[in-house]
């Protein structure tokens, strides 16, 4: 069975109706994550084969558990697993083994999903360059010199080298996003709130990171998206959550799309990036929608600097119980930690003011605008040895992820974005675009995105 080409659904409705096996599903997964897994390093706490042939196989016997019925699925490496090694690819819990699932997981295995180990991550998720000090690095699949992005660069990787039809990722600032663009896959970052967090700490002040779907189409994402979303009688917020599977291809006739491209000059990029953005443009154009170039819609410096005040703020409120093994955390993680810690109330809400300020713009542009779209990343992958890009086209970089600013104008603001691939530029480079669109249309993204695939299926495709 040629895992890399098979999708989600096909395989689930193999078994579904008897023509494959949760059992031979399973020793298809192990022996191809035996054959490319030693040179991607991508997923990591993998359990013993003997116990999840078993699993399988108790499957098999029982009734049908759910819509991932019999389906292998790695866990991304910051959401804890019952049983199974949760590392955070930190030094400080690389033998913390939970024991109880994290709620996302839960409702995974609820589902009848196996869950068979874990994706790689950067370092507490810090950084889209997947490497740590307790697994290593995860290797791009198509330059294995160049980094996979991150955070959820193993559940990319997983998904492009065809070791599973399924993965689960979070997004922060372009943790589902950048991976996919960087591995020829996709991500849907949902609306914030569809998918609920670990009910944890503060439910109420941190609205910036998510957890989504990976996948290598659209309709396959669906599927998950609607397992793991849903409310949680815990946690304040929510979006709602009408399931969105199937996907079905939209008509494309008569919708618009607003082009964003550097958002005026304030984004650099390397060379080739925009060119291949715009060319994967041209295939909304055949599908019957108008695609509209568009100026600027907010100041950029003012979206970024709400942003990394946000961000350090909410990450420092995570580490701050870490705050002892200062001499085990990473520099990015410091920098996050100690930025967060000197902020005063008042910044945190100006910083909040202009966010709710480029929400309500962005609101306005998508009551005449069906999605917009900006290129999911400004560099090629880079260097594996490379902690991050210090520059762009000559302009330097002051911070450690300036080099990810076009996802922040989604992330700030919680808007459902899909990053879609868009081919390969001159090295055998995969890439990718972002379409976003109003709060709570998941479900309309989705199903351009599937228009989109079905005219371009950039997965199943390899460079020249």
């Amino acid at each position: 069975m040629d895992l890399s080409q098979t999708t989600a659904i096909d395989l689930l409705n193999a078994i579904a109706a008897g023509r494959l096996s949760a059992e031979e599903l399973m020793q298809a997964t192990l022996e191809r994550i035996a054959s490319v897994n030693g040179s991607a390093n991508a997923i990591v706490a993998l359990r013993d084969p003997d116990d999840l042939l078993a699993e399988a196989r108790a499957l098999d016997a029982g009734p049908n558990r759910g819509p991932l019925h019999g389906l292998p699925i790695a866990v991304k490496d910051l959401i804890n697993v019952a049983g199974v090694v949760s590392s955070q690819g930190s030094p400080i819990f690389k033998d913390h083994v939970p024991q109880n699932d994290d709620l996302i997981a839960a409702r995974m295995r609820a589902a009848g999903a196996i869950l068979i180990g874990k994706t790689n991550v950067p370092e507490f998720g810090l950084g889209s360059h997947t490497f740590n000090p307790v697994y290593g690095a995860t290797r791009n699949p198509y330059n294995s010199a160049r980094t996979c992005g991150g955070s959820s660069g193993g559940a990319a990787v997983a998904l492009a080298t065809g070791m599973v039809a399924l993965a689960d990722g979070s997004d922060m600032m372009g943790s589902l996003r950048n991976p996919a663009a960087w591995n020829n896959v996709y991500g849907f970052r949902p609306s914030w709130g569809r998918v609920p967090s670990e009910p944890e700490g503060d439910g109420f002040l941190h609205q910036l990171s998510t957890l989504g779907p990976m996948a290598r189409s659209p309709q396959d994402m669906g599927l998950l998206l609607d397992v793991i979303s849903g409310p949680d009688p815990r946690q304040p917020y929510e979006v709602a959550s009408p399931e969105v599977s199937p996907v079905l291809a939209a008509d494309m006739r008569g919708m618009r799309i607003g082009w964003l491209d550097d958002w005026g000059g304030a984004y650099p990029f390397e060379h080739g990036i925009r060119d291949l953005c715009r060319n994967a443009l041209s295939v909304f154009d055949q599908l019957g929608a108008e695609v509209v170039p568009l100026p600027p819609p907010f100041e950029a410096e003012e979206i970024w600097d709400s942003w990394i005040t946000l961000r350090s703020w909410s990450v420092a409120a995570g580490l701050a119980p870490l705050a002892e093994h200062r001499a085990s955390l990473k520099d990015t993680a410091l920098w996050e930690l100690d930025r967060g810690l000197a902020m005063t109330a008042m910044q945190v809400h100006r910083a909040s003011v202009v966010r709710t300020a480029w929400f309500r713009r962005a609101a306005e542009l998508l009551r005449d605008f069906d999605a917009l779209v900006l290129p999911s990343a400004q560099v090629w992958p880079f260097e594996i040895e490379t902690p991050y890009p210090t520059e762009i086209a000559g302009k330097s970089m002051d911070t450690y992820h300036r080099w990810m600013e076009v996802m922040v104008p989604v992330s700030l603001i919680g808007l459902p974005c899909l990053s879609v691939p868009v081919g390969f530029g001159a090295d055998g480079l995969p890439m990718g675009m972002q379409l976003f669109g109003a709060r709570g249309a998941d479900a309309q993204i989705l199903s351009i995105g599937e228009a989109y695939h079905l005219a371009t299926r950039w997965p199943q495709k390899r460079p020249a």
